[in-house]
């Protein structure tokens, strides 16, 4: 992991800040298309809102693709370039992300780039600074209700007014924020390691049978076919449980995590984010810490995840239970294998928003090995779950203290001129 060292001078320091035009900082402004290309099965991004989240970050996990023939034309105006900032100015707003090196793709509906000029602003700094009180306020302001959607006036845009420190301070600042932002994605990306482990062992060991000791184990006949000798083929249903403990929303304590499945991620079994129960209306599901959650509506959105806390869930997810704790490991790697989700996919009802029935998932083939290789793969399995989660809370430690230092720092109530920050490793 890493460490930061800082000493904070706590005086402001506003004094050797000034005010300027938003216009005065950027060297263009542009919305996207006021329309959609025709969707195509691969090529450049088309950015839509959902591909930024609400903490800054651009989500590609669910692209939208236009072909390379439609590039050009939805280019014209502007191709986002890397340090760009794009950003919502209509129906979800508030919402920023830098242009990594590297994307290419052209800005979506309801979307807006600028392009800050960086002799006058550092980007860091500017993109942080869109997530402080000042900017926030500026920005309930100006804006235009609609009877559908709010929206910010972009012909407005430029005269909305910041504060900015020198550009030295711009930076020091901007590195401090980054320096917690790089830890957050260090462990993000170790979670990401972590799983893909757990995933290719599973698919190795359960779907190929390519498991310590395979070349001396016969292959056999079975109901859901060839199986390794001495491997019990078994339906789902016998070795796991949907569990329906509802709950209304009057019972519910209002700081109760909560799971809707807008807070599972896609391809993830680390559920790193949640809400609470004061947002709950309705009926929900308890769940346990351990137990595993499963969006059942469209479950080609591959959502299923191990909750790493007691709570509450949308009725909208399934609440999977092993009916022992030797089988849980095996439940949890066939419950998110692509495989399994393929087939509840298959297996779902409904046209429009079609979901996944418990009643069919439950026969389910899955294959138990001898006791010693179970056992082998749980204790693997269970290690690299107990790692994911002490990661996701981790992450949320060093979340909660750069979120408290962000308002202070682009304010200037802290003073970073003597701020000294260090950044080395330490023996985890």
């Amino acid at each position: 992991m890493w460490r930061i060292n800082a000493k904070v001078n706590e005086k402001n320091t506003n004094d050797s800040w000034s005010r300027f035009s938003i216009k005065d900082v950027y060297l263009a402004l542009y919305d996207g298309p006021h329309a959609t290309p025709k969707p195509a099965s691969e090529g450049a991004v088309f950015l839509g809102i959902k591909n930024i989240t609400e903490d800054g970050k651009l989500d590609l996990s669910d692209i939208r693709y236009i072909s390379e023939e439609d590039f050009p034309k939805w280019t014209k105006r502007v191709l986002p370039r890397p340090g760009d900032i794009v950003f919502t100015y209509e129906a979800t707003l508030n919402r920023y992300a830098i242009i990594p090196e590297g994307f290419r793709g052209c800005l979506g509906r309801r979307l807006a780039l600028i392009r800050p000029n960086p002799e006058k602003v550092d980007t860091q700094f500017l993109f942080y600074y869109f997530f402080g009180e000042e900017w926030r306020k500026t920005i309930a302001t100006n804006l235009i209700f609609g009877s559908t959607v709010d929206r910010i006036p972009l012909t407005n845009f430029p005269k909305f007014e910041i504060s900015l420190p020198p550009l030295s301070i711009q930076r020091k600042i901007a590195a401090i924020l980054s320096a917690y932002d790089d830890l957050i994605e260090n462990n993000t990306r170790r979670i990401e390691i972590l799983e893909e482990m757990a995933r290719s062992l599973y698919h190795e060991w359960f779907v190929n049978f390519r498991f310590p000791g395979h070349e001396q184990v016969k292959m056999v006949d079975s109901e859901f076919g060839l199986v390794p000798e001495e491997w019990e083929p078994v339906k789902l249903g016998n070795i796991a449980q949907d569990i329906r403990r509802s709950i209304n929303p009057e019972q519910i304590d209002p700081e109760t995590p909560y799971f809707g499945l807008e807070h599972l991620p896609r391809k993830s079994i680390a559920l790193s984010e949640w809400g609470t129960a004061s947002q709950v209306q309705s009926t929900k599901l308890v769940f346990h810490k351990g137990e595993i959650l499963f969006g059942k509506i469209r479950p080609y959105f591959h959502k299923v995840g191990v909750a790493p806390v007691e709570g509450v869930c949308s009725s909208d997810a399934i609440v999977i239970k092993a009916k022992t704790t030797d089988y849980f490991p095996i439940v949890l790697a066939c419950v998110s294998s692509e495989e399994f989700v393929a087939h509840a996919t298959q297996t779902s009802q409904g046209t429009k928003m079609p979901r996944a029935n418990w009643d069919v998932l439950v026969k389910y083939p899955v294959a138990i090995p001898p006791l010693p290789l179970l056992f082998q793969f749980n204790e693997f399995v269970q290690n690299i779950l107990d790692q994911i989660h002490n990661l996701i809370f981790k992450n949320r430690n060093i979340r909660q203290t750069r979120d408290l230092l962000l308002p202070k720092l682009i304010s200037g109530e802290i003073n970073v001129e003597k701020f000294d920050i260090k950044i080395g490793k330490l023996v985890a």
